[in-house]
C-alpha cells in the first residue's frame, strides 16, 4: 500500500460494552497504522461509558440511528477527513483486522472500488447456519439478476471502499439491513467489486440484531429494498 494512502476502520456499535475493549485493544496493539472512529448508536448499555473511560476516538448517535445510519455516519467522518480508503468491521470481534492488509492489496492490484470479506471464498471459520446461508445465497442470486455482479457473501458487513465511494455512501446508504442493497448501489454505479476471502468469528458476548422472528421480515425486506433501488437508479438514467 502507498504510503500516502489513509485507511480509516468504521466500527458501529450497538451495546457492545462486553466486546468494544477487546476490539480496540486488538487494533491498537496489533494495526496502530490504521486509524478507527466507533460510531456508538444511541447504546443503552455501557458502551459509550467504556469508551469514554478508555479515550477511544468515538461518534456517540443521540438516538439508536440502526446500522445504516452508524455506518453512514462513518462515512460522512471519512469524507469530512479526507480518507483515502474506508472498512467496516463489526463492533463484536468477528471481523479479524488482520485479512485488512490483504483486501487493500486486492483493492490496489485490481483496482476495485469495493473489496468484500467473504466467509464463503474458501470457506473457512464459522459459516453461519444452514438457514442463514440459505438466504444468502438467495440474496445473492437476487443480486446478480439485478446487477449482473455475483457476490457470494453479500450480506458481509466487511468491507472496504475507496474514495470514490467513500462519498457516495456519505450521500446514499440504505438504513435497514444495508449490505445487499449496498452493493447494488455499488454495482449501478459502475464499481469494480472484489471478494477477498477471510475468517469470521463467532460472537463472543451479547446477541445478534438478526433474530430468527426477523428473518422472513429481513428477507422481504431487503429483497424489495434491492429490487426497488435498482428500478430507482435506472429511471433517474433515463431522465
Amino acid at each position: 500500500m502507498e504510503r500516502s494512502k489513509r485507511v480509516l476502520i468504521i466500527i458501529p456499535a450497538y451495546n457492545e460494552a462486553e466486546n468494544i475493549e477487546k476490539v480496540i485493544d486488538n487494533l491498537t496493539e496489533h494495526f496502530p497504522q490504521y486509524d478507527y472512529v466507533i460510531v456508538n448508536d444511541g447504546s443503552t448499555d455501557g458502551t459509550k461509558r467504556v469508551c469514554a473511560d478508555h479515550g477511544y476516538q468515538v461518534l456517540n448517535l443521540p438516538i439508536n440511528m440502526g446500522i445504516g445510519g452508524a455506518v453512514q455516519t462513518g462515512y460522512r467522518y471519512a469524507k469530512e477527513n479526507g480518507y483515502d480508503m474506508a472498512v467496516q468491521i463489526d463492533g463484536d470481534g468477528q471481523h479479524d483486522v488482520a485479512f485488512l492488509e490483504g483486501m487493500i492489496r486486492r483493492m490496489e492490484e485490481e483496482r476495485a472500488d469495493c473489496v468484500i470479506g467473504s466467509r464463503f471464498v474458501e470457506k473457512e471459520g464459522f459459516q453461519s447456519s444452514g438457514l442463514r446461508r440459505m438466504g444468502i445465497m438467495f440474496l445473492s442470486s437476487l443480486g446478480w439478476i439485478l446487477t449482473g455482479v455475483r457476490v457470494k457473501d453479500i450480506t458481509s458487513g466487511y468491507r472496504l471502499v475507496n474514495r470514490r465511494f467513500i462519498c457516495i455512501f456519505a450521500d446514499d446508504y440504505p438504513a435497514d439491513y444495508p449490505e445487499p442493497e449496498a452493493m447494488v448501489i455499488a454495482a449501478v454505479h459502475g464499481g469494480r467489486i472484489r471478494e477477498y476471502p477471510v475468517v469470521m468469528r463467532e460472537r463472543e458476548n451479547g446477541t445478534s440484531s438478526i433474530t430468527l422472528k426477523k428473518s422472513v421480515y429481513y428477507m422481504i425486506k431487503v429483497s424489495l429494498a434491492m429490487l426497488i433501488r435498482r428500478l430507482s437508479f435506472g429511471v433517474r438514467r433515463q431522465k
